[in-house]
């Protein structure tokens, strides 16, 4: 977000961003941030699922291989066989990306889950959230790798120990390694000056209640 003006104002323009990761969870903690917990964006996926099963709300399913994506499908369609899946489609349609914001705008879907790397995802949503005709959607990066069973989740225990994006590493060193390594630093870096220059001491904190109604209302 620092560098990438396009990808600020797409985070900027979202009605909610939850923390998914435990690094950040604990700097803002340091810094002064009430916040009472990490909420891991597959767990909040798995949520709104159930949620979208009990109020008749349909979905659409965006991202990942073409393989992977029917393997979602079918895996979802076995965990929640009252979820209506208006419609899914690979992630790999950047030559044409109005064909499949037609494609999810006349499937009904009142709900959009995108798994797509950033910053791409957040940038296709921010671009096309008034054409998209959904009245909601999420980034859910690899969520779809491990539903359809191409990658496994960390053990609880990594989980709440903060040592999930270490499994990550492990499973695909290759890809990860760089990645986790760069943005970390940088992370801690940034979080050091905060502390530096007395930036806890003027933390505002605040709370805000959050309710999810019907899309339909």
């Amino acid at each position: 977000m620092r560098s990438d003006l396009a990808l600020r104002d797409a985070v900027n323009s979202c009605d909610l961003v939850n923390i998914d990761g435990t690094g950040v969870v604990w700097g803002a903690r340091l810094l002064g941030h009430r916040v009472p917990e990490r909420v891991a964006g597959i767990d909040l996926f798995w949520a709104l699922l159930d949620w979208a099963s009990t109020h008749n709300e349909s979905v659409f399913l965006l991202g990942a291989k073409e393989e992977v994506i029917r393997d979602t499908v079918i895996a979802l369609e076995e965990s929640h066989p009252n979820l209506h899946i208006a419609g899914s489609h690979n992630g790999y349609f950047w030559d044409d990306e109005e064909v499949v914001v037609k494609q999810i705008r006349e499937s009904g879907a009142s709900m959009l889950f995108v798994a797509i790397t950033s910053p791409k995802k957040e940038i296709f949503i921010n671009k096309w959230k008034e054409q998209l005709g959904v009245c909601f959607a999420m980034g859910v990066g690899g969520t779809f790798d491990i539903v359809a069973g191409r990658s496994r989740r960390a053990p609880l225990w990594m989980q709440k120990s903060g040592l999930e994006w270490f499994y990550r590493i492990l499973q695909e060193p290759r890809r990860m390694w760089k990645r986790y390594l760069v943005t970390n630093t940088i992370f801690a870096w940034l979080l050091v000056k905060a502390l530096l220059s007395g930036e806890r001491g003027r933390v505002r904190r605040s709370r805000r209640n959050t309710t999810v109604e019907s899309c339909k209302d």
